[in-house]
């Protein structure tokens, strides 16, 4: 039986950390397949660490002119003749803007234009004197006057569902390492300024924006291409002209001092001032503030002619970003930390955040680190989950998560490390709860095996002690101390003859029953029934530490059970008890087939032996003296000293007359008084002292000690008529089972 519950012990382990280590491999395929959800479930965890711990805002010089909900009620709709535009323009540049960067497309002609309206009469069969050409009658070209005067950048949309391409760009690219063009992806078309718009600005800058599957904006790309076109972001074009750096300067892998992996990719961008350290694909991780980053304008604070010396105190020599926050013009976008941004306003952050120098970064090696921490807590927690009971394991899996979760954190918030928890927290969870299953599974299965193997052997509490702990079961054989007890009926063998084969059955049952309930409820574990007899033994397979006391007890509750069962019979059943403790063999005995949980070893013959010599004494029970250590504060003589039939030693015997309340008598104190002097008279050879002794305890001692005493009476004759040599110790030797 044992070595079945190994079997199913070892299964377990093994079937936990295969079916966890499985599990979490299944887990990271999925994760890093195609279809995996696991980039998703990344940013919105970035998401939270910024709206946990958002930027500060760097107080870098950006002002935003709005062309918002009142804006739009005094001038009217949107969009507005090219000369208003053109009188924003003019007015920021005389305020001392540094540069003003357009966050919007001029994208067809004015249809206010007068050249417009001209031309419409015209194609009426209206006859128009002069030119439809000349420049004073084009707002476009007065748009582009005015810009030619400032210092402008307009915006462009690189897109993938137009193949219109772009005008060239008016920021010139270096670069050290591997080739840009040759690693950056490359959008098919653009929606672009008209050509006069975009020739007469000093800079042309990107303004879509990518957003997330989800639609959330989380990174932008500072450089994008077309073709063998590079183009700057708005913001890193803004920043370009208004320092007056003609140039940016790329670094990629395999620049100096940048190792080459051999999957070519940015580094980072310097503009003028100012580095920005950049994904491999030229994004960057925008880090949001929560606060403004930039003062708001209403275009109509522009316009209005009154606000000169404010419009000069707002925007000289700062960067103007010309965008709209109007609901109606759809540029409002969603971010970590707001589902409606204007567009514009993600323009400012990008610039502050570059000023200020504070950048998210995720490492190439963020996700291999990701990877190594998740197999570590997966493989830790399956190390664990066998050995710890079910509450330990969810406090260690409890303290994993978040220690994946601090590591994230404390990346986010010291160093500005976009390290994500969710992989490890995942692998964790699933290693734990596959693990977990498949234990519950296993433990169920095993539970009901030993249920079943043990509920014929243990008290149903021994039993649930096993259940609730098998570790508790050692498997195979093992030697531990026990204490065995063999009990038999007297002269079975007339008994059964005077009793057909039915009444047999009966009778057994009727005796057999009330004394296993008497062994099993004080812990006894029942090896097995031999016709008439009963082994059992304490201490195995689960501890019993008063093992000895629990033996004794016993065999007080068999002699008052046997005196009820006596009540129902026809001639009185008497009984021999033999109890012995030592260190035996413990496990299952028997062959492949067939075997039994059972224990094996010279105790159990010394306890056979002891149990027969009960016949010989005329007694009820004996007990050795290695179970009478155990059984202080009963009723307890000693018998003998007595050497067993086939052994060598001397074993003292003793017998049990009754419990703690009997000892306590006046009556057994002094039969044990005068019992133990008899003894040691006895011992001594003092033969004639210890037939006095003799006489008063035939007198005084209960009737089941008259046949012992009886047997002494007969030695003490032949000892006295024949004396011992002076080896002699007063050891009787056995010579029959």
């Amino acid at each position: 039986m044992a070595v079945v519950v190994q079997f199913f012990r070892r299964q377990r382990y093994l079937a936990i950390w295969l079916s966890g280590l499985l599990a979490a491999a299944v887990v990271l395929v999925a994760a890093f397949s195609a279809y995996s959800p696991l980039d998703r479930f990344n940013a919105l965890v970035f998401d939270v660490y910024q709206q946990l711990k958002p930027r500060e805002p760097a107080g870098s010089p950006v002002v935003v002119v709005d062309i918002d909900d009142v804006s739009l009620q005094a001038r009217g709709q949107w969009p507005w003749p090219r000369t208003v535009v053109a009188e924003i323009v003019q007015r920021l540049s005389e305020a001392g803007a540094a540069a003003v960067g357009f966050d919007v497309l001029f994208a067809e002609p004015d249809r206010t234009s007068p050249a417009q309206t001209l031309l419409r009469l015209r194609e009426l069969g209206y006859t128009i004197l002069g030119s439809t050409g000349a420049p004073e009658l084009d707002n476009d070209q007065a748009l582009a006057a005015t810009m030619r005067e400032a210092t402008v950048v307009t915006g462009l949309a690189l897109a993938e569902t137009t193949r219109k391409a772009p005008p060239k760009p008016k920021a010139r690219f270096a670069y050290g390492g591997a080739n840009p063009i040759d690693y950056l992806g490359a959008y098919e078309g653009s929606v672009a300024n008209l050509p006069s718009l975009d020739e007469a600005a000093s800079g042309i800058g990107v303004i879509s924006f990518p957003p997330g599957s989800d639609g959330i904006v989380r990174q932008i790309p500072l450089v994008s291409r077309y073709g063998t076109d590079l183009y700057p972001a708005l913001s890193m074009e803004l920043l370009r002209v208004a320092q007056g750096v003609p140039t940016l300067a790329i670094r990629s892998t395999g620049a100096s001092g940048e190792s080459d992996t051999g999957n070519p990719g940015m580094i980072a961008i310097r503009n003028g001032d100012f580095t920005v350290p950049t994904t491999a694909d030229a994004t960057i991780w925008v880090y949001y503030s929560r606060k403004p980053v930039a003062q708001s304008l209403s275009v109509e604070a522009v316009l209005d002619p009154d606000n000169a010396k404010g419009l000069t105190e707002a925007v000289s020599g700062r960067i103007v970003l010309i965008g709209t926050s109007a609901i109606g013009l759809r540029d409002i976008i969603a971010t970590p930390l707001s589902s409606a941004v204007p567009g514009v306003f993600v323009h400012a952050e990008i610039i502050d955040q570059i000023v200020g120098g504070t950048f998210l970064n995720r490492p190439d090696w963020a996700v291999g680190a990701e990877l190594v921490l998740a197999a570590l807590l997966a493989v830790l927690v399956l190390a664990l989950l066998p050995w710890l009971p079910a509450t330990g394991n969810a406090i260690v899996v409890a303290l994993l998560i978040a220690a994946a979760l601090a590591i994230g954190w404390v990346g986010f918030a010291s160093y500005h490390l976009l390290l994500s928890p969710v992989l490890p927290v995942l692998l964790c969870v699933v290693a734990y709860g596959v693990g977990s299953g498949v234990r519950l599974l296993l433990s169920e299965r095993e539970k009901r095996f030993i249920r079943a193997a043990f509920a014929q052997y243990l008290a149903p509490s021994l039993v649930q002690q096993l259940v609730d702990n098998p570790q508790r079961l050692i498997l195979g054989g093992e030697n531990r101390e026990i204490t065995l007890l063999f009990c038999d009926i007297r002269s079975f063998t007339g008994i059964s003859e005077g009793l057909g084969a039915a009444e047999l059955t009966e009778f057994l049952n009727n005796f057999l029953t009330p004394m296993t309930d008497i062994l099993m409820r004080h812990g006894a574990t029942i090896d097995k029934y031999m016709g008439d007899a009963i082994m059992a033994f304490w201490n195995a397979p689960v501890d019993v530490p008063d093992h000895r006391r629990r033996a004794c007890d016993s065999l007080i509750e068999m002699e008052a059970a046997l005196s009820e069962f006596n009540r129902t019979q026809p001639k009185p059943v008497a009984i021999g008890v033999g109890v012995n403790t030592g260190v035996c063999c413990v496990g299952n005995l028997g062959s492949r087939q067939r075997f039994d949980y059972s224990a094996i070893g010279d105790p159990v013959n010394v306890a056979s032996r002891t149990e027969g010599m009960t016949k010989q004494y005329g007694l009820t029970n004996l007990v050795t003296d290695t179970t009478a250590e155990g059984a202080g504060g009963l009723a307890i003589l000693e018998v003998d000293r007595v050497r067993l039939y086939g052994r060598d030693a001397a074993t003292s015997v003793y017998t049990i007359l009754g419990d703690a309340a009997y000892a306590a008598t006046d009556e057994f104190v002094e039969l044990k008084r005068v019992h133990d002097r008899f003894l040691q008279h006895y011992r001594a050879r003092e033969f004639d002292k210890a037939g006095d002794d003799l006489a008063l305890l035939r007198d005084m001692g209960p009737p089941g000690l008259a046949q012992l005493y009886r047997i002494y009476g007969h030695r003490i004759a032949h000892l006295s008529a024949d004396p011992p040599g002076d080896d002699w110790d007063g050891t009787y030797t056995a010579e029959h089972k």
